[in-house]
Order: C-alpha cells, then sequence, then structure tokens
C-alpha cells in the first residue's frame, strides 16, 4: 500500500485534505466514499506524511472510546457503532482510521488487531486492554476504563503543566524586568554616577559591570535559553546513559522531583490496575506500563521487577528491592496480593497520589508568589543601592 496525499470535498461542499493508505487511487476514491468525501485529486505523500502521522489527540480519543462503550453497551453491533463514529468524528485523519478499521474488520480481522496497525492512534495499552475484552467478552467495561484512564492522563497532564507554566511565567516576568533595569534604566544613570568623580563601591562597580555585559552581549543572554535546550535534548536523546542521570536528576530535583514523581508512580498505578483488572498477565502489565511512565529511570527499575520476577520471587519483593518505588506503592502490592485484590489496590495509590498532587501543586504556587516577589524585591533594591548610595555620599560631602 502507499500513502496518498488528497483533496476530496464533502456532501455539504466542503473540501478536506489529508493523508490515507491505499493500493492505488481507485482505491482511495473507495475508501474515501466510504467516509463520505468524493475524491477531487491525490498523489503519493512525500515530506507531509511526518505531519500526516501525528498522533491522534487525547480528547478525541476520549469522545471515541466513551461513545464505542456507550453504543457496544446498548448491544448495537461493533461495525455499526463504528460507521456511526466514522461518519460523527470531525478530524479528517481520525475519520480516515476509522473507515480504515471498518475495512480490516470486515476482512476478518479483530478489532485490536485492526486498532494496531495504527499505532499513531492506538497505543500498545488500549491495543492490549481491547485484546483481553474480546477474549473476555466485556469489551464495553474495557472501553469504560479506557474512557476514564484517558479523562485521569488529560487531567494528570494539565496537573504537569501547571507545576511548569507559572513558574516559567513569573519567571519569564522577573527576566524582563531584570533586562529593562541593565540594558536601560542603569545605563541612563551610568554617566551621572560616573561624573561624581569618586571612588564607587564594589556593589555599585559590579552593577555597571553586568549591565555592561546586557548591552553589549544581550543577543546572546537571549539565545542561551534557546539553545541550550535545545543542545540539551540533542545530547540526551543521542546517549541513553545521559537520558537515564537526565530522568533520574527530575525526580530528584527540589520541590518539582518529589511532585514528578508522585504523577508517575499514580500513572504506573493507574495503568497497571486497569490492564490487570482486564485479565492482562502481570509481566504484560509491567511491560506495558513502561511505555507510561515516561521516565527512564523508573522504566528501566521496571525492566529490574520483570527479571526479578521471572526468577522466582513475588511481585512485592521484587518492587521493594528496586528502591525506586515509594513505601506506599509496596504496601499496596503487598495487600493487594494477600486479598486477591491487586487492581484496587493500586488504584487506592492511584487516587492517593492524584490528591496529593494537587495539594503539592497548590502548595508550590502559594510559595511561588512570595518567593518571586522576595526575588525581585532583592533586585530592585541592589540596583536602587548600588545606585543612590554614590549619590548620597556626594551629597554628604557638600558644604552649604
Amino acid at each position: 500500500m502507499a500513502l496518498y496525499s488528497y483533496r476530496a470535498i464533502d456532501d455539504r461542499g466542503k473540501t478536506h485534505k489529508g493523508l490515507q493508505d491505499a493500493a492505488n487511487q481507485v482505491d482511495l476514491e473507495l475508501r474515501l466514499k466510504r467516509s463520505g468525501l468524493d475524491l477531487i485529486d491525490a498523489k503519493i505523500g512525500d515530506g507531509g506524511i511526518g505531519f500526516g502521522r501525528s498522533k491522534i489527540k487525547r480528547p478525541e480519543l476520549i469522545t471515541f472510546f466513551f461513545n464505542l462503550e456507550q453504543l457496544i453497551r446498548a448491544k448495537v453491533p461493533l461495525l455499526e457503532s463504528l460507521a456511526d463514529l466514522r461518519d460523527s468524528v470531525n478530524d479528517p485523519r481520525f475519520r480516515e482510521i476509522i473507515a480504515n478499521l471498518v475495512e480490516a474488520i470486515e476482512g476478518g480481522k479483530k478489532l485490536s488487531e485492526a486498532m494496531a496497525q495504527h499505532p499513531d492512534a492506538f497505543d500498545k495499552i488500549f491495543i492490549s486492554l481491547t485484546h483481553a475484552g474480546e477474549a473476555s467478552g466485556r469489551l464495553s467495561e474495557v472501553f469504560e476504563h479506557i474512557t476514564e484512564s484517558l479523562k485521569w492522563q488529560d487531567e494528570m497532564s494539565s496537573h504537569t503543566k501547571t507545576i511548569m507554566l507559572y513558574p516559567a511565567f513569573v519567571g519569564t516576568i522577573v527576566v524582563a524586568i531584570t533586562f529593562f533595569l541593565m540594558i536601560y534604566l542603569v545605563p541612563q544613570l551610568v554617566s551621572f554616577i560616573k561624573g561624581t568623580g569618586q571612588e564607587l563601591p564594589i556593589y555599585t562597580r559590579v552593577l555597571l559591570a553586568i549591565s555592561s555585559f546586557f548591552v553589549n552581549y544581550w543577543y546572546v543572554l537571549i539565545a542561551l535559553p534557546i539553545i541550550l535546550p535545545i543542545a540539551g535534548k540533542m545530547i540526551i536523546t543521542a546517549r541513553p546513559e545521559m537520558h537515564f542521570k537526565f530522568d533520574r536528576l527530575k525526580l530528584d530535583m527540589w520541590v518539582t522531583g518529589p511532585i514528578l514523581r508522585k504523577i508517575i508512580m499514580a500513572r504506573f498505578a493507574n495503568t497497571f490496575a486497569i490492564m490487570y483488572g482486564s485479565g492482562i498477565g502481570i509481566l504484560d502489565c509491567i511491560a506495558n506500563s513502561r511505555d507510561v511512565v515516561n521516565n527512564l529511570a523508573v522504566a528501566r527499575s521496571l525492566e529490574e521487577v520483570t527479571r526479578e520476577i521471572e526468577s522466582g520471587k513475588n511481585l512485592t519483593q521484587s518492587f521493594q528491592n528496586t528502591g525506586m518505588f515509594p513505601p506506599l506503592v509496596i504496601r499496596m502490592l503487598k495487600v493487594g496480593e494477600a486479598t486477591g485484590s491487586l487492581d484496587k489496590a493500586l488504584l487506592n495509590v492511584s487516587y492517593f497520589y492524584d490528591r496529593d498532587v494537587k495539594d503539592s501543586i497548590k502548595k508550590v504556587q502559594v510559595m511561588i508568589e512570595p518567593t518571586m516577589t522576595i526575588v525581585l524585591g532583592l533586585l530592585l533594591g541592589w540596583v536602587m543601592l548600588s545606585v543612590l548610595l554614590p549619590i548620597y555620599d556626594l551629597f554628604g560631602k557638600v558644604k552649604f
């Protein structure tokens, strides 16, 4: 099959552009027909493939799985459910993917097998859960779990962004004020200060030197925050050991490290619990959870857990030996093993950390405002002190 870049028109006369897998243009036209589109023209896709293969957004997936769960629970056949969803989806790329799911199922494939052909929309966890639901006959329950998990991930992602964006916003304001002081205000006073003819105190000379550096090398100061993260990301991506050390450092950083660790543990516990509750084996749950934690240090600890279990150790002991997982996780694993309700025990972990993350973020936000105010006050105080003290000394030497 080839990937075609096409232009098509719907029944309302609206033009749509997108990418679609097809054996040839006739096959492409038939596929678009099933999506309610009439082909205008098409060509083999090239540089736009990367854009067309971008991940489907989480809100689209939440809507898809929620509606699919409702339709299946209402005893609507799977093919009819998918066809209805295909016609109601707004995203052209996702509509094409759902159309491909319909075609694959009509061709004899299971839903999980059809989903596996679209990793840009459905990750390994969704596919494993769907496969487990097909085997157990509990597809509607699985889709309900997936929907709740996606909603929870969306909320946790929002928390993570809040941690980063708020300090970044306030920090940007402080940096902007610093640039204004050093590049505009201080140079206005330099000639007057130097014109006093007296020896300047050390803190005034330091201020003038810093101001001079800002004036002469402002482009370096602007470029560094852009270049350094890009260079750092390239180095980290190219060297797995550096990636591991950086991810470990993120977990140990003051203030944000403990919150990030709780977010990762909550994400791991939630995913593990949903997969285990759907009938997926423990080793498969751990393997799929490695992709969810999004931290190489934690992922390597999970690989170590897998090796420990394969060597004959129990689940709790294997997690405890890594030294990565906090006591709460270990305790709940032990309780889950003892009671046979491992999924419920881990959902309790997810609930606890979810609540704890929200409280921690609120505390950090409360701390940031006075901290930034103090930093800004100290900066302004230093500038004013460095500028006004020489002037005050000059007036003190004047005889009336």
